[in-house]
């Protein structure tokens, strides 16, 4: 029997090799890299890492890198990864009968046991459906037997998982390094007990962290959300955010798999910390990573010396929410300069805070190949800056761009965001106001301190307003408004001497706000979305609104019901029953500080209540702050 199955896998295997030749990429489903992880051996746990996105893309998340390094450490289990296929691919394994395989073994996603989805993006919902279809497993929970995978989700979108609720089997919400291990085991024993699906969901449902949609059914009124009703008596009224206690002992990446062919992000990132203190009220990164929880700069210090040596990498990222808020960063920097700058490693950071003093790292960077630097003014005025809770002023941004401009670097990126909240012309015009204030800081330089002509990247995405921050009950300006202001800023841009503008597609900006806010009934739409040929939405050449707007049409529904509809403080909210620990009543007091432009402070130097209660215990044991909340 296990003869015949393993000739079964490896006349598979030649029929897919036969496809693979045929694509544009073929390295996109080849596998075999190096540090790719190998396993033999029968009663292994088959868990299918599905990323809702191409290989380039996926294999550069860092989420997904941690939980393949975890899960592969355990003796019992087997982590393949699988990531959705281009359209070339798609077409090939649908003409030839073939279904989606992993990468590992090129097993079918219907032979795992578990088949987990990384939820990093709401545009990338209808490649979770392509990703099933394609592994011969039903679309819908309800539609799924005994024998099926349990599919999963984790992410950041699971703070709002309703609109995929009727699709993914369990979500796990929270940090993942220990939640997916002890998922894992409970699905186990369940296994070994030879208890059925549901009785095994009920099992993962006792886990903090697991939140099982089948157990709970919504009601609506009036056309808007009500409530959540429990269907299952034993299942948990609210399910709370897991959160990693002691991130530098947890689990890293281990050794990296190394791909053949360009990615994203193709270096080693080492992740100081995570979580943010300062509180901007767009944000939902730095809501729902809370509390701060740093590495210790030995330990990401080993880390990077182990993987130069096994990936042949030469870029070492320095990756946070905020990379210069890192406590021990001005040591940092200069460890990783004069321990591999002769090596031509170079040293990259995402993300910068316009307030971050980082001159004298700059001017330890500058031997070394410059990679760009990135800010996020995010708002053209200090008035809309006070409203978002930036904490920042046009001076912090002037005087950290002339430091790196005097440190050699000629190219930088400055982010902003179309439709904030109170958002006005003068507001967008001030971002072209900032941008030649910064022209004129680069080219006031003599000839030969300020090198190369500058590239100043302008880039304005539409504001979507994200479960968890205190914009939550905010609405987003409609398409026509974001065209208008998009044009607006354009024209203030031209020319001003070594700038550029880059704007995100508006239509894309407002089906993701529809589905940050949305609610359960969302699932049918993204259906019917995609039986009309939705695919990979998150990219401009394949988004296609006449199929959401016949979708959307045909459930009598409308965008507008959910991204253009300001939500009442009192009402009731789809993701009421997640708790991100950040409670519902700190971020009302934010939303109205934010009406009142008034900024409160960074919580690294006074707590400011968050959590409410729980500070105590979950931030006060990484805050050494006195007195009561």
């Amino acid at each position: 029997m296990k003869n015949n199955i393993e000739n079964a896998l490896v006349s598979r295997a030649d029929r897919i090799s036969a496809l693979i030749a045929k694509v544009e990429k073929p390295t996109r489903y080849m596998g075999g890299e190096l540090n790719m992880r190998v396993k033999d051996g029968d009663g292994l746990v088959r868990f299918a890492l599905c990323f809702p996105d191409t290989y380039e893309i996926g294999m550069s998340h860092l989420g997904s890198r941690i939980v393949y390094n975890v899960l592969n450490n355990r003796s019992d289990t087997y982590a393949e990864r699988c990531y959705c296929p281009w359209v070339d691919m798609e077409a090939l394994l649908r003409e030839s009968g073939e279904k989606l395989f992993s990468l590992e073994t090129k097993r079918p996603l219907d032979e795992f046991d578990i088949v987990g989805f990384s939820l990093l993006y709401e545009m990338c919902y209808t490649n979770i459906l392509t990703m099933l279809d394609l592994g011969g497993i039903p679309l819908t929970s309800a539609e799924r037997g005994e024998n099926a995978p349990l599919v999963i989700a984790g992410g950041p979108c699971v703070c709002n998982p309703e609109p995929v609720a009727d699709i993914i089997d369990a979500f796990l919400f929270g940090d993942g390094e220990e939640l997916v291990s002890e998922f894992t085991d409970v699905y186990i024993a369940a296994r070994s007990r030879g208890l059925s699906r549901r009785e095994t969901l009920l099992e993962l449902s006792k886990i903090d962290g697991v939140y099982i949609p089948s157990f709970y059914k919504p009601e609506y009124e009036d056309g808007k959300f009500a409530r959540l009703i429990k269907t299952e008596p034993s299942a948990p009224d609210t399910v709370a955010r897991r959160i990693v206690s002691d991130l530098d002992a947890a689990e890293f990446t281990g050794d990296l798999v190394v791909p053949y062919m360009s990615i994203v992000h193709d270096r080693i990132a080492l992740e100081l910390f995570r979580g943010c203190t300062r509180g901007c009220r767009f944000c939902q990164a730095g809501f729902i990573y809370r509390p701060i929880r740093e590495r210790r700069m030995k330990t990401l210090i080993d880390y990077a010396d182990a993987q130069l040596t096994r990936t042949g990498h030469d870029e070492i990222s320095l990756f946070s929410l905020s990379s210069g808020d890192y406590s021990e960063i001005h040591e940092m920097v200069p460890t990783v300069l004069d321990r591999y700058t002769k090596d031509r490693v170079s040293v990259s950071f995402p993300s910068l805070r316009i307030d971050s003093f980082m001159k004298d790292d700059l001017e330890k960077m500058q031997g070394v190949r410059k990679t760009g630097l990135t800010f996020a003014p995010e708002a053209g005025t200090q008035r809309l800056r006070d409203v978002i809770n930036k904490g920042v002023c046009e001076e912090d941004l002037l005087r950290t761009v002339k430091d790196a401009f005097t440190a050699g670097w000629h190219g930088v990126k400055l982010y902003f965001m179309i439709g904030l909240p109170s958002e006005t012309d003068d507001d967008i015009l001030g971002i072209a106001e900032l941008a030649r204030n910064v022209s004129r800081e680069f080219y006031s330089l003599p000839k030969d301190m300020r090198g190369k002509g500058l590239r100043c990247t302008v880039s304005a995405s539409t504001f979507v307003p994200k479960p968890f921050t205190p914009f939550q009950w905010e609405n987003q300006i409609s398409v026509e408004e974001v065209l208008r202001r998009q044009a607006l800023l354009r024209g203030a841009l031209k020319g001003i001497r070594g700038v550029e503008f880059n704007c995100h597609f508006s239509e894309t900006s407002r089906l993701e706000a529809c589905f940050a806010r949305g609610d359960r009934r969302l699932g049918e739409v993204m259906l019917r979305a995609y039986e009309h040929g939705t695919r990979f939405d998150s990219w401009d050449e394949h988004f296609k609104k006449e199929a959401w707007d016949e979708a959307f049409s045909e459930c009598g529904l409308s965008v507008d019901q959910f991204a253009g509809r300001v939500i009442g403080l009192d009402e009731p909210l789809a993701w009421d029953h997640m708790d991100a620990l950040v409670t519902k009543d700190y971020l009302k007091r934010e939303y109205e500080s934010a009406l009142a432009a008034v900024v409160t402070g960074d919580c690294r130097e006074k707590c400011n209540g968050c959590f409410g209660k729980r500070c105590k215990t979950h931030c006060r044991m990484h805050y050494a702050q006195e007195g009561e909340v």
